[in-house]
């Protein structure tokens, strides 16, 4: 499955992100550690990241991100205290296009989502009826089963539920429709949420900062295991909480 991350904190360059670490984002493109039923996460990556205004900016290409040399050299200088990056490794039948690269946006929102949706074929249709309307939402237009997703929960932000109610909400509505992966991640440019449902998950927190990814980036101390099948919600005033879904 794909790999994803999200920051907080203190005015970080988006390459000591994505490429720092033993066990950075940049190496689980080719050496995951957890992932489930697939070697390497090399059909496309993105990050995005939130200007001075708190406008999320996005990079996204369908390439390995190992072979985007240029990119490495412009995240050296590009400088965020919010951001949400992911690495893909593309489910069978849906394409390796750059329009299927997370994170998706919505508003001021960022979204990923690190798993499957199971026998999507057979609950497209209810699933669709669910993301409503998707006009202004273009992400949610993806070919890939992850922007309807992404369009499920943009309805529920667009109606006011908070970031992490929003993404508790799409479990309630697509996991009992269908089995699947759905560990999901967001973001406000002030606040992070994600959920584990089916992968791995794992927190580490300062006074200072916060960094959620699928696997530790680093051997260092401090990386807790999320347990399955939990919402975190995170920001630098209430710190980490962890509820069941």
């Amino acid at each position: 499955m794909c790999r994803h991350l999200g920051y907080l904190g203190p005015a970080t360059s988006l390459r000591a992100l994505v490429y720092d670490g033993e066990h950075s984002l940049e190496q689980q493109s080719y050496a995951p550690r957890m992932t489930q039923g697939n070697l390497l996460n090399a059909d496309g990556f993105g990050i995005g990241w939130y200007d001075r205004d708190r406008t999320p900016v996005r990079f996204r290409r369908a390439q390995p991100i190992w072979t985007d040399t240029s990119f490495r050299e412009v995240a050296g200088v590009v400088r965020s205290t919010c951001a949400v990056a992911a690495i893909r490794s593309a489910t069978s039948g849906f394409p390796v296009d750059e329009s299927c690269a997370q994170p998706f946006r919505a508003g001021s929102r960022l979204f990923s989502h690190n798993g499957t949706i199971d026998d999507f074929a057979g609950v497209e249709d209810r699933l669709r009826n669910l993301a409503g309307d998707l006009g202004g939402v273009q992400d949610a237009r993806a070919p890939v089963d992850s922007a309807l997703l992404f369009a499920i929960a943009a309805r529920r932000w667009r109606v006011g539920e908070s970031l992490g109610d929003g993404l508790a909400g799409v479990i309630r509505d697509v996991a009992g429709l269908a089995p699947g992966r759905y560990n999901l991640l967001a973001a406000d440019g002030v606040a992070l949420a994600a959920t584990t449902w089916g992968d791995s998950l794992f927190v580490r927190a300062t006074p200072a900062e916060i960094r959620i990814a699928s696997e530790p980036l680093d051997g260092g101390p401090g990386w807790q295991a999320v347990p399955e099948r939990s919402l975190v919600t995170a920001d630098l005033v209430s710190g980490v909480r962890m509820t069941p879904l």
